[in-house]
């Protein structure tokens, strides 16, 4: 969609007449004898003279995008409303695109064989797009780039982008120097680079960063195209804490304690330091289970790994790795007494019952107890040697602990 049908709307539609991937929707001017408005005409395009009409001749093609070269800003108005979003391109920026794309043309002549890399090039303009000179300073700012930093481009016009990216300001230590140029030529050519970025009400967030150099009259000016990556960030962050927690009790999973327990052994094993790993099999856990239910049991488990975590120090670790079974690792172990004094810490503290929705359980703990380096230097040998230690637990009685034999 193209608003204003002069001399540059004209030469817009030409550009665009001559690519057969792209379809113009219509064009508005308020003089119908525009020559902007007579060329499409002679080729089927449907033609307005008011703004408002024509945006609404758009809402079908949920990939418009408008060119306003009218000079009117109340068009990004009448397109957010009917849109719900904007997507409009003004001054400057359709300048700049218009010679993005016939550099394309001639570089990436590809780009007519796949719709999808035309689609790629659309979904470039909706994000956020910064024109700068060849200073630093923000001389554009798209609608999308308004949503994405909360600064209105009027305000914004003219500062350093060092206010958008600290990364990018101009400063080496207490000495303020001109160097945002030099910090925009060392990332021209990157694409999707991450850095920090910081809204206008001081929030700080990561962004996706594409930059480019072009010229125009002989003007150097720098374009770049952001994108806010908060919301993805936070969920690969999410990903990567399910990866290694375990859902219901939030504690290291098995594969999680792996790492922190390899790292404790190399750690130790530098300094010739002592370790402790304890295997805990709840006692009287599957009748709980089986007689209150998988809700009860739940609970059960949530508030064992609480009490758990209560009775060892910041430094140990605490893990679950399935069903009523815990392992913990206990840093800095001087003697076979303290990891003793520990287990019986604990069995002491699960003694008490648990509040079960309304209704109170009770469980034991059964614990084996295997030290490094004197029982094993690996993961799996002090697992192992910890786990038959508990099963030794469990045919003494229960409800104790044991301390593998050397």
């Amino acid at each position: 969609m193209i608003i204003g049908a002069g001399r540059g709307g004209t030469a817009l539609l030409e550009m665009f007449l001559e690519e057969r991937l792209v379809n113009v929707v219509a064009i508005a001017d308020t003089n119908p004898d525009a020559p902007g408005i007579r060329l499409a005409q002679q080729h089927g395009i449907a033609t307005f003279a008011d703004a408002g009409q024509a945006l609404e001749c758009c809402r079908q093609y949920p990939d418009c995008i408008v060119y306003n070269l009218s000079h009117d800003d109340s068009v990004a108005d009448a397109a957010e409303r009917i849109f719900g979003d904007k997507r409009v391109a003004n001054g400057t920026e359709v300048k700049l695109f218009w010679q993005m794309i016939t550099n394309l043309k001639q570089v990436k002549l590809d780009l007519e064989k796949s719709q999808n890399q035309l689609q790629a090039i659309i979904r470039n303009v909706m994000d956020g797009i910064i024109t700068l000179d060849k200073s630093g300073r923000i001389e554009g700012f798209n609608p999308a780039a308004e949503k994405i930093f909360g600064w209105r481009q009027q305000d914004i016009q003219g500062a350093d982008i060092g206010v958008l990216a600290p990364d990018l300001a101009g400063a080496v230590g207490d000495v303020q120097l001109d160097l945002p140029r030099q910090a925009l030529l060392n990332r021209v050519g990157l694409r999707a680079a991450e850095m920090r970025a910081m809204r206008r009400d001081g929030e700080a967030f990561p962004m996706e960063l594409s930059l480019s150099e072009m010229h125009l009259g002989g003007v150097s000016h720098f374009i770049g195209i952001v994108r806010d990556i908060k919301e993805r960030k936070e969920a690969e962050q999410k990903i990567d804490y399910l990866a290694h927690h375990d859902f219901l009790t939030g504690l290291p999973n098995r594969a999680y304690f792996s790492e922190i327990l390899n790292h404790s052994i190399a750690l130790a094993k530098r300094e010739r330091g002592h370790l402790a790993v304890l295997f805990l099999d709840l006692d009287g856990f599957k009748k709980i289970n089986d007689t209150l239910g998988h809700k009860a049991g739940d609970l059960l488990l949530q508030g064992v790994a609480q009490r758990l975590t209560a009775s060892v120090r910041e430094s140990d670790t605490v893990a679950r790795i399935g069903g009523d079974e815990f392992i913990l690792l206990l840093q800095s172990v001087s003697s076979p007494e303290n990891a003793a004094a520990t287990a019986q810490k604990i069995i002491e503290n699960l003694a008490a019952a648990f509040d079960l929705n309304e209704t109170s359980g009770r469980v034991g703990a059964s614990i084996g107890i295997a030290l490094y380096p004197q029982h094993g230097e690996q993961f799996e040998e002090l697992l192992r040697r910890a786990d038959e230690a508990m099963y030794q637990s469990k045919q003494n009685g229960k409800n104790t602990y044991h301390i593998t034999a050397d």
